[in-house]
């Protein structure tokens, strides 16, 4: 029975959380678009990645590389 007096308030505190947790991600945009990202997935790139720039220096004859 004690341990009700310690359960009930903890439960109490963590529903209030939960909807505190709740709103603020909700006001913050958490929930305004769930679909859109889920097709980004899906669609290809247009362009092409760019190429880096040490791709583009030629290696000398005599330096080797390991």
């Amino acid at each position: 029975m004690e341990a009700l007096y310690l359960l009930v308030p903890f439960s109490i505190a963590i529903v209030f959380a939960a909807i505190w947790l709740f709103f603020r991600m909700s006001d913050d945009g958490q929930f305004d678009d769930l679909v859109s990202p889920g097709w980004r997935i899906l669609q290809d790139d247009d362009k092409a990645p760019p190429s880096s720039a040490a791709s583009e220096i030629p290696l000398k004859d005599d330096a080797v590389s390991h």
